[in-house]
């Protein structure tokens, strides 16, 4: 009997992995093959002569990327941009929440859901139509400002309101979908604590703030740990849809200016430089988001 059930386990297991195989093959051609062109960026890479044989700088785009004097403003921009997304988005990722679960009528519930998740998963080449048809000198927001008075405001041609602008419609598209991992924190809390605190006479507020917000506090701290790994990561889709010239000195981030400088200026061994070096920053706030996990909540990422 125990053969039969080991035999068994064997087979649904090697079923599994069978399963998994189309997965892990894309994986390999798609995120690891490519990792072999790191090695541009110890290169003076010349397309003709191939990766082999180009001829090998060391660490010269490294010493170049360090001596440029804009490489403190892009990083500037890209650190600000992307922890105002996170701070600002957790924090509306977080009061929809609560707020969604406080709703009875499951109708009702359901349709804001809907509306509110709705732009998630809509590409930024769509989003950015709306956004530049909403935003420009023309648009529907400068036209309510006129009609109330107020002076008009060039939010995608002004380097004072286009951090702003990127961080807004950032979390504008994500909270709501953010918000299922909190709403499902939410719906694991005890309902007794609830009833309890509501029999001694406390307040919605004080409820959420003594109930919810601490049995939700591991999920919270947990997401925000995860969120670590994307600090030089601000969003290229979005900022590349939006940007121009005009507003490079507060909208450049790393990931623009690698797609600038590396593919549209062909200086490929500099951009992959630059991208190499995202991607170290990125490897050690992942471990340190790991190891924050797990002190502070007892969990890992992985």
């Amino acid at each position: 009997m125990k053969k039969e059930k080991k035999s068994r386990r064997r087979y649904s297991e090697t079923m599994y992995h069978l399963m998994m195989l189309p997965g892990m093959f894309f994986l390999i051609l798609f995120s690891y093959v490519p990792m072999v062109g790191i090695l541009m960026a110890f290169q003076d890479f010349v397309p003709a002569k191939g990766l082999w044989g180009s001829k090998f700088v060391g660490l010269k785009h490294f010493i170049y990327m360090f001596q440029l004097p804009d490489i403190a403003k892009i990083v500037r921009n890209t650190v600000t941009i992307a922890l105002g997304k996170i701070i600002i988005g957790t924090f509306m990722a977080i009061a929809f929440s609560i707020l969604l679960n406080e709703i009875r009528h499951k109708f009702f519930k359901k349709s804001v859901q809907t509306i509110v998740y709705l732009p998630h998963f809509l590409s930024w080449v769509v989003l950015a139509s709306v956004v530049v048809n909403m935003f420009n000198l023309d648009g529907s927001v400068n036209q309510i400002l006129s009609a109330v008075g107020m002076e008009k405001i060039n939010f995608l041609g002004s380097n004072k309101t286009f951090q702003p602008l990127i961080i807004g419609t950032d979390v504008w598209k994500e909270f709501g979908y953010n918000s299922i991992v909190y709403l499902a924190a939410i719906t694991s809390i005890d309902p007794g604590l609830h009833e309890a605190a509501a029999i001694d006479g406390t307040s919605w507020w004080k409820r959420v703030w003594h109930v919810t917000l601490p049995g939700m506090l591991p999920i919270i701290l947990l997401m925000a740990a995860m969120s670590l790994t994307s600090i030089l990561s601000a969003g290229f889709d979005q900022i590349y849809n939006l940007y121009s010239p005009i507003v490079y000195e507060s909208g450049d981030v790393l990931d623009t200016y690698v797609y600038r400088i590396g593919l549209v200026g062909r200086q490929y061994s500099f951009g992959s430089a630059v991208g190499l070096c995202r991607s170290f920053v990125g490897m050690i706030l992942l471990l340190t988001a790991n190891r924050l996990t797990k002190k502070l909540t007892d969990r890992k990422i992985f």
